[in-house]
């Protein structure tokens, strides 16, 4: 094991906070996490913005007030050279996702640039790694192509407290996953916990800092990362250790931190510190708390790992690195926009747009808050492609059986 050392290794900074005070909090936050100490100050910095869905939902993307206090702290100590970093994703507009998260709205308001990293203007360079990846180059033998605008700058990850289907909880690790690798990143997703530890050592080579801001006011449990449990936490953490405030994350969640995959090999080669009892805990003392989250699965990501790990594997070149992969898409979008957000998650909308924090979020901008109900032209849409793709997914189940049967 080679200890990678930085300013800040091992130490998370934790807080409670209220809406009343959350900026000031955020302030405190960072400070007490030495985030001065990881980002130089003659670098442009980048705060990687999470979203996960294009609707507002708690727990599932950046929400505005971790932006603002994230900014407004940088720009009071002396940060000038601030870039918000959005990623698209094959389910998510980001133009959308900025506007309903009510995030652009923070952006524009303290001039930070704005930047969309999958657009033309963005160069996508081949990155020649320091050390030999672990599954990366096995994924994509013809090269791993990341964002040129990346290099050389700091970078803020800024997750939110949460679980995830395929890799237990969701954090500063994962949140690097939308931004570093293109729209093929669902590649990946057979060796996600080995493909977020490849990212570490990517960031770690290419950011002159690295730091990260997550926000537990909300956080979410069951199948993240949408489909949750929202529950209200009133905590936000902040650490130049994604390792460590991974761990943290996962312990409040209630999670043995060394039991996820991604955590347990990032701390044993020496990326950051994964096991609790060697990570300094500053600010809030969270030895109380345990949350008791529970991961679990939707029915799309049922099908996901039956594909990525199960009896459908052998079809997984077909079904999701072929011309038919868009039927997974498909699905996705069924399941979350048409049937789960109208008919289970708006009403969990609603109950949290009476608490404190959603009270919060309503206030920014002009107070609206964006909750779709059933498109019809969403719908249709959808349904009419799933028919179609259903139909090109059984004629090439049908191509492939008939080259088994003819090559035995």
């Amino acid at each position: 094991m080679t200890i990678k050392d930085f300013p800040g290794r091992g130490k998370v900074a934790v807080l409670k906070t209220t809406p009343d005070t959350v900026l000031e909090d955020y302030r405190q936050l960072m400070h007490l996490a030495g985030y001065q100490q990881a980002l130089p100050k003659d670098v442009e910095t980048i705060l990687k913005i999470n979203v996960s869905w294009q609707t507002w939902y708690p727990a599932c993307s950046t929400v505005p007030w971790q932006l603002e206090g994230v900014i407004k702290t940088l720009q009071d100590d002396g940060y000038q050279n601030l870039i918000g970093g959005q990623n698209n994703t094959v389910v998510v507009d980001a133009y959308v996702a900025e506007r309903n998260n009510k995030q652009k709205i923070i952006v524009d308001q303290y001039g930070v640039r704005n930047v969309h990293l999958y657009e033309p203007q963005y160069k996508w360079v081949r990155y020649e790694p320091k050390q030999p990846f672990l599954v990366l180059d096995k994924v994509y033998p013809e090269g791993v192509y990341i964002p040129e605008i990346l290099i050389g700058r700091n970078i803020i990850q800024m997750p939110t407290v949460k679980t995830h289907v395929f890799t237990t909880i969701t954090g500063a690790m994962k949140n690097a996953f939308g931004g570093l690798l293109g729209t093929k990143r669902h590649w990946t997703h057979g060796v996600i916990h080995e493909t977020l530890v490849d990212l570490l050592m990517i960031q770690q080579d290419i950011h002159p800092g690295l730091f990260a801001v997550m926000d537990g006011t909300f956080a979410g449990d069951g199948p993240g990362p949408r489909a949750m449990r929202w529950h209200e936490k009133d905590i936000i953490l902040a650490s130049a250790d994604q390792v460590a405030i991974d761990a943290v994350s996962a312990k409040l969640q209630g999670f043995d931190p060394l039991s996820i995959p991604f955590i347990r090999i990032a701390h044993e080669m020496g990326l950051g510190v994964g096991d609790p009892k060697d990570i300094e805990i500053v600010g809030y003392d969270i030895s109380a708390e345990d949350w008791d989250f529970i991961q679990e699965d939707t029915f799309a990501s049922r099908g996901q790992k039956l594909i990525y790990h199960g009896w459908l594997h052998p079809l997984e070149p077909l079904l999701l690195r072929s011309p038919l992969v868009p039927w997974s898409y498909l699905a996705s979008n069924l399941y979350h926009n048409v049937y789960w957000y109208p008919f289970v998650g708006r009403k969990r909308v609603e109950a949290a747009l009476e608490t404190k924090w959603g009270q919060l979020f309503e206030s920014y901008g002009d107070g609206e808050v964006v909750m779709p109900g059933i498109e019809p032209q969403t719908a249709a849409i959808a349904l009419g492609g799933a028919a179609l793709l259903a139909g090109g997914l059984l004629w090439g189940l049908w191509r492939l059986m008939r080259g088994w049967k003819d090559e035995s």
